[in-house]
């Protein structure tokens, strides 16, 4: 049989505590609160009803902090994913480790089990400006954490930083970034501070936050001009190291891009397993529930299982499939929600839209149904085409969300 490729995400929502500007679902939680999450996380995962149409191309462990559950909780859930789904051999198997949380030997048993890339949150290389952040490490931390994951094996690391902090000067970032080139990772994600409502960081500095929107001085965080300053640094200083953007807030060494964050990009099939995960099966989308007392009673609920839309019974466009206690949210997505989201989400990708695939998926040119938004942008500077891709320019990238916009 030919199987169909499939991302695989696995939500671990426990972390020490809440850092000051996060709004993910994460919380911390008692060991026995764990153990009981884990069951049933494993639980959910042997109910996948249709895992002989997939191989595995990707595993992602995300969160909250999965480094911090014990290690043989995480490893056991790889396990079941290997006794489940047909797991390719090349799979990219990832897992996030925040420092602070890992030591040798947890990296020892990850690496054994299988894991072969790591994504660990740095964020800044100022104690200062982490600590502000609310993160439970230092620079120092990070470092030792650093050189244990290289010498348990790990031969792809990513590395996450952000910019735009309060307090945050050019020079700082420049610091950060010189620190990290001498690491010489294989991947880096960067993202500019967004204030999320209902943080800490909201009370603090969503005042200054407008401000800044609005091309004003302001008092606690960088202005427009200066994230701009740091984001060319950001780009000239991993180019030095052959590390090159390839989507708008992801860079990597040529053949070290995320497999699995490519996959979302390109709209492979992906399953989300445990609380508040998602996952797109097919034409149908779905949440999983973000109320961990809900997750924990519905997995072993009549019903439970991946909530795909019956064949024999198929819906209207737009329409909600089956009803299924593990799922929030199930939505079947309509031919023009797919042509939306494969024009919005490959724009993010530096090599853009491929429009021999967009043809071949939707038997029309992508260059007919938005004759006029290419066009418009295309003159304005923002788009591009390129051989058999239409791209963002560099200055497109600058003015992405305007762009994207326009294909809803």
């Amino acid at each position: 049989m030919d199987r169909r490729e499939l991302g695989i995400y696995v939500h671990i929502p426990f972390c020490v505590r809440k850092c000051a500007y996060c709004d993910f679902l994460s919380f911390p939680a008692s060991g026995r609160l764990q153990q009981a999450y884990f069951r049933a996380l494993r639980e959910e995962i042997a109910s996948f009803e249709t895992a002989e149409e997939y191989k595995a191309v990707s595993v992602y462990f995300g969160g909250g902090t999965p480094s911090l559950p014990p290690a043989g909780e995480i490893t056991d859930t790889l396990d079941m994913i290997r006794r489940v789904f047909t797991v390719e051999q090349d799979a990219e198997i990832t897992i996030e480790c925040n420092p602070g949380t890992t030591d040798r030997e947890r990296l020892d048993a990850y690496h054994k089990a299988g894991f072969n890339r790591l994504s660990m949150g740095l964020q800044s290389a100022d104690d200062t400006l982490l600590k502000t952040l609310g993160r439970i490490h230092t620079w120092e931390t990070f470092l030792r954490e650093y050189f244990e994951a290289r010498e348990a094996g790990f031969d792809n690391i990513s590395i996450d930083l952000m910019y735009g902090l309060p307090g945050q000067t050019l020079n700082v970032w420049e610091d950060t970034l010189e620190k990290v080139k001498a690491l010489s990772p294989e991947h880096v994600s960067s993202y500019s501070l967004i204030i999320e409502e209902g943080t800490p960081f909201w009370d603090r500095y969503h005042e200054d936050d407008e401000t800044k929107r609005r091309g004003e001085k302001t008092l606690f965080l960088p202005d427009e001009d200066e994230e701009d300053r740091m984001l060319v640094a950001l780009k000239s200083s991993l180019r030095d190291i052959g590390i090159y953007r390839y989507e708008i807030s992801n860079y990597a060494r040529p053949g070290k891009e995320s497999r699995h964050n490519t996959g979302y990009w390109l709209r492979r099939e992906y399953a989300g397993f445990g609380l508040g995960a998602s996952g797109q099966i097919k034409k149908t989308r779905y949440r999983n529930r973000s109320s961990l007392t809900g997750y924990l009673e519905s997995v072993s609920a009549p019903g439970k299982g991946q909530g795909m839309i019956d064949p024999a019974a198929p819906l209207q466009e737009g329409a909600c499939a089956q009803e299924n206690p593990l799922r929030e949210e199930t939505t079947f997505l309509t031919r023009k929600d797919e042509i939306s989201e494969t024009m919005i989400l490959g724009l993010r990708l530096t090599e853009g839209v491929d429009l021999q695939r967009f043809e071949k998926t939707f038997s029309q040119r992508a260059e007919d149904l938005f004759a006029e938004e290419i066009e418009t942008y295309r003159r304005a500077g923002l788009l591009e085409l390129n051989g058999r891709h239409l791209r963002l320019t560099d200055h497109g990238f600058d003015v992405s969300n305007l762009v994207m916009s326009s294909f809803l």
